[in-house]
């Protein structure tokens, strides 16, 4: 109670921090519940939409590869506030934009501050907390980012239910400009987060342990009295010029002083990046974004998918919550060896149900590649002009009676599923460019069309996320190649809810250990000579693998099932739990210096 003012400061910390992953989550969870308006009303093409949900990635990564060094060259509070503006300026230029370019744009300087925030706020936590807040702060960080992915989603769904309801007037004009009106409304009901953001950057004191990098020794030691009492800011203070002296004293020359490289940087440098490329590699990203279609294939409804989808973004809220309370009691590593170690087994669960299933399904890709037919068709360039242009697309009504006679193609494969419920979906490619089909069920009777130029990028900008490495030229002649058109049998509801509660055991126990703890152990495992800059390289891999997995998350699935992709991800993550156990140390209730100080007497 006697340090009460100094409590309620670090609290406020708190605050400001849990904007920022409100923020990040809003930045990356927006456009789902825009998108659909936007296609119906904007008048862009597939190619351009894609774009512009894209434009976050690439803004993201551009941002990612300088806030290390905006970080370090500003300081930490002015880069906070700059990520807040950038964000609160990306709106009004999406929501008033008429045309591509605003909403390029706009989404790009979106992507901007997320990169900016998923590297200063975790940042400026770590050097500004106690240790025995700092787990806390990158807890709520995490907690609200998951509550700003909620956010988003529960705003596209009220405006889902507000077009639903215009819809039954059976007005068509009013239907559009209430859909284009949407979208915009959207995008501005996600302002105020952004201005709250800013406002508490503002309020905040500078990072101490930059201002004392910086020669402001004074200034540093205020900035430590506002959450310390003064024995701890003294404690702190005297740490810090401990290690600079020792950084000093030992390095020889300014250049290997800096460089990542330097011997006693490595060993953390090399944990933090193993960490975060194996926290994509659990697959989290590639589960939550295509968890609807998992549970579909895995014996759920469309209706029933969604409601799963529901609960796991409620037991990631949940567990969060949880994480925070454990981070700084249990420890980092106990949390990140347990998470890790319990999303083996819920991933090797799910890998063993659907083996069930696919083991049964059946590839009937020659007879469908025969349906493929060419057709005239109409491209439209960015200029919005139409070009008539040479197509080939695939058009099925795929019901029970389809699937009979597709299954009758395969002989004895397909007569051991002849007649029962099945799904189907195609993967196609066109060069070095492979799509794929929604999945589709026989009871639902529903029209599967692919097309060869829809499948293809419009711009070299679009083709470079979609396959880095791919000749878009080249592709542009090649013709529609179905790479697999699967039929499988249709689970149980009982066994699509037996998928979805080991993906809810995977995503609880990803939200109490790598969830929270993947962003205590970016900042706290770099020096602090290193840790900007560490970060930004360290994010760059993460985003790296997660872009990798989305590449060929939908090509793999179509070859070799999800039994074979959840296999993948427990391999990776069984990496992610023997770095965790054995290599990784405790940082509970230690100082960034005293951490620092463990790797270099390790060395």
């Amino acid at each position: 109670m006697n340090t009460n003012p100094k409590a309620g400061y670090s609290r406020f910390l708190l605050l400001v921090a849990g904007l920022g992953g409100l923020l990040y989550g809003i930045d990356v969870g927006i456009i789902a519940g825009a998108l659909p308006y936007l296609e119906a009303t904007s008048g862009l093409n597939a190619g351009q939409l894609s774009i512009i949900v894209a434009a976050v990635l690439l803004g993201s990564v551009i941002s990612t590869l300088f806030a290390g060094f905006l970080a370090d060259l500003i300081g930490r509070k002015p880069l906070m506030v700059l990520s807040g503006v950038v964000f609160i300026a990306s709106i009004p230029m999406i929501a008033l934009a008429h045309g591509f370019g605003p909403l390029v744009l706009g989404r790009l300087l979106q992507g901007i501050s997320a990169g900016l925030i998923g590297v200063v706020v975790p940042l400026y936590l770590a050097e500004c907390l106690g240790a025995a807040n700092r787990g806390k702060g990158a807890g709520i960080f995490q907690w609200l980012l998951t509550l700003g992915l909620v956010a988003a989603a529960v705003i596209g769904m009220y405006f889902s239910f507000r077009v639903a309801q215009v819809e039954k007037l059976g007005d068509a004009a009013q239907l559009f400009q209430f859909k284009d009106a949407a979208w915009r409304s959207i995008f501005w009901v996600s302002l105020p987060p952004g201005v709250l953001f800013v406002i508490g950057s503002l309020m905040v004191a500078e990072s101490p342990r930059w201002l004392y990098r910086r020669g402001r020794t004074e200034a540093a030691h205020t900035a430590l009295l506002r959450s310390r009492t003064e024995a701890e800011a003294d404690i702190e203070l005297k740490e810090m010029e401990e290690i600079i002296a020792a950084e000093r004293t030992s390095s020889t020359s300014a250049k290997v002083k800096e460089s990542l490289m330097n011997r006693k940087y490595v060993i953390p440098f090399v944990l933090a990046c193993i960490i975060l490329a194996c926290n994509q590699a659990t697959g989290i990203n590639s589960i939550i974004g295509y968890n609807a279609t998992i549970l579909i294939q895995a014996g759920l409804n469309d209706a029933q998918a969604h409601i799963g989808y529901v609960i796991l973004t409620v037991v990631n809220f949940l567990m969060t919550i949880g994480a925070i309370a454990l981070v700084d009691r249990k420890g980092r590593k106990f949390l990140l060896s347990l998470g890790s170690a319990g999303i083996i087994v819920s991933l090797i669960c799910v890998a063993a149900i659907f083996h069930q299933t696919e083991k049964l399904r059946v590839d009937c890709k020659d007879a469908v590649q025969l349906m493929v037919s060419e057709v005239d068709s109409e491209k439209v360039l960015t200029d919005g002009t139409k070009v008539p242009v040479k197509d080939q697309v695939v058009e099925m009504k795929f019901d029970e009676a389809e699937a009979a006679e597709l299954l009758a193609t395969r002989g004895e494969a397909g007569k051991s599923i002849a007649g029962q419920p099945t799904t189907m979906s195609i993967i196609y490619s066109c060069g070095d460019f492979t799509s794929a089909s929604s999945v589709t069920r026989s009871k639902d009777a529903g029209i599967i069309k692919i097309s060869r130029n829809a499948s293809l990028p419009s711009t070299s900008v679009e083709a470079f996320f979609k396959n880095p490495f791919a000749d878009l030229t080249k592709s542009k002649s090649a013709p529609l190649k179905i790479e697999n058109a699967l039929i499988t049998p249709v689970p149980s509801t009982a066994n699509g809810w037996l998928t979805a509660g080991c993906i809810f055991v995977f995503i609880a126990f990803f939200a109490i250990g790598p969830g929270v703890c993947v962003w205590l152990a970016l900042s706290e495992l770099m020096p602090t000579r290193i840790r900007s800059n560490g970060m930004s390289t360290a994010l760059l891999i993460n985003q790296a693998v997660s872009t990798s997995i989305a590449a060929v998350f939908l090509p793999t699935v179509g070859r070799y099932g999800y039994a074979a992709m959840f296999l993948a991800f427990a391999g990776f993550t069984v990496i992610y739990f023997i770095t965790s156990a054995f290599f990784l140390p405790e940082t509970k209730g230690k100082t960034l210096e005293e951490i620092e100080e463990h790797f270099e007497r390790g060395r």
